[in-house]
């Protein structure tokens, strides 16, 4: 169980990743990286919007991003060996 669990942490960890360098560059609506953009954004917005809600941002940084990454980053080295 506490496999799965490290496993899912670190998927999720490079997910966030994923989605932070993708939005670095314009994506066009209909394309290929626009659906990539599109499911990134699904599978991290839950959990970041409620963070956000109480996290105000730094000028044009999104710090609920960091503290996210921070906390499993965190929980990772807790939980996992």
């Amino acid at each position: 169980m506490r496999q799965i669990l490290c496993a899912a942490i670190t998927v999720y960890i490079v997910v966030l990743f994923a989605r932070a360098v993708l939005s670095w560059f314009p994506v066009r609506p209909g394309t290929g990286l626009a659906q990539v953009s599109m499911l990134l954004r699904d599978l991290t917005e839950p959990v970041l919007a409620p963070l956000r809600r109480v996290i105000p941002p730094a000028g044009m940084f999104d710090l609920s991003f960091l503290v996210l990454t921070m906390g499993l980053f965190i929980l990772r080295a807790a939980i996992c060996p």
